[in-house]
């Protein structure tokens, strides 16, 4: 039987900084789900704090785990709407991590920030360690907005940011994909319900683009964080070879990019400002076989390393926050 938070060690991986928190049962035989559902309250009051909180030595990889805990610990995982990288459903809305190239980066981010609807809560879980690199990155985004200058800050709030999406270019989803549908009509309806512009182009051509926050108010703490897909999405953030191969085709026809809400160009120094601030704040841990990272996603920020074959994280989503366009 459990008895709380008593049953488990608490440690902070890094000196100094409190994301995430580490938690590793105090015996063997731990039933986690159950300890989950029994401490909800307890175990969202440390997210609040911490921002993240990684399980480690409950359970060896178990998709069938990972969704029990999802469920006890936040409730049913959400589908994955609107989506910006390719990803396969595993089972009961449980998903693997983005199918990015291994070789390539992914920048910090907050899932689906972009929406006008987010999960509040997701969860990662490994069932296969990388054989090296791969790590998921992260970053407490209420450090992130004090890093950021009171201008800078202050320019966002007003502006908010604008971002435009090119489908048919030959990179990055489809339309189809993205909107998981082959019906036109259907991703009309879906834009005009959600605050999105949309034309048509011609062909498999489809150009979005949509005005959205970039600083929020966490609905339940009401603290103030930088939530937003503002650097992750812009074209500099990219690899440089790769940034200026797609700038070569036109700014009309980038797969993704961001703009101030009034549609006027970032400035390069606000850009290294934004990037900087994601640095400093950044903590790395490699992942073990079992891990289960349960971040607040308004709060934390993540990403991936590169990383060496094989490696295979899943990710499931909670709690849907809907804001006004």
């Amino acid at each position: 039987m459990t008895t709380g938070f008593a049953d488990v060690r608490e440690t902070e991986p890094v000196p100094g900084r409190s994301l995430p928190l580490v938690v590793e049962p105090a015996y063997a035989g731990f039933d986690l789900v159950k300890w989950a559902a029994d401490n909800r309250p307890a175990l969202h009051r440390r997210l609040a704090r911490h921002g993240g909180i990684l399980f480690r030595g409950f359970t060896a990889g178990s998709v069938e785990v990972f969704h029990h805990f999802i469920t006890a610990a936040s409730g049913e995982p959400l589908p994955y709407l609107e989506r910006s990288s390719p990803r396969r459903e595993v089972e009961g809305n449980v998903y693997t991590s983005t199918e990015h190239p291994a070789n390539e980066a992914i920048f910090l981010h907050n899932e689906q920030s972009y929406n006008l609807t987010w999960p509040l809560r997701i969860f990662f879980h490994c069932t296969v360690a990388p054989a090296a690199g791969g790590a998921t990155p992260v970053a407490d985004c209420r450090r992130v907005y004090q890093r950021i200058s009171a201008r800078t800050r202050d320019r966002f709030a007003e502006r908010g940011y604008r971002y435009v999406r090119n489908f048919g270019s030959g990179f990055g989803l489809g339309w189809r994909e993205a909107f998981q549908t082959d019906d036109r009509a259907t991703v009309e309806r879906y834009c005009e319900a959600n605050g999105i512009e949309h034309r048509w182009l011609g062909g498999e051509r489809l150009s979005t683009a949509q005005v959205r926050a970039a600083v929020h108010q966490h609905p339940e703490s009401g603290e103030t964080t930088w939530f937003n897909h503002v650097t992750f999405f812009h074209v500099s953030t990219l690899d440089p070879v790769l940034s200026r191969a797609l700038l070569s085709m036109g700014r009309d026809r980038l797969p993704n990019n961001t703009y101030y809400g009034d549609g006027t160009e970032i400035e390069p120094e606000v850009l290294d400002e934004l990037r900087a601030a994601y640095h400093a704040e950044t903590v790395v841990f490699p992942w073990r076989e079992g891990d289960i990272l349960m971040l607040d996603n308004m709060l934390a920020a993540h990403g991936r390393e590169a990383f060496t074959p094989p490696r295979r994280i899943l990710v499931g989503m909670t709690q849907p926050v809907r804001t006004t366009p």
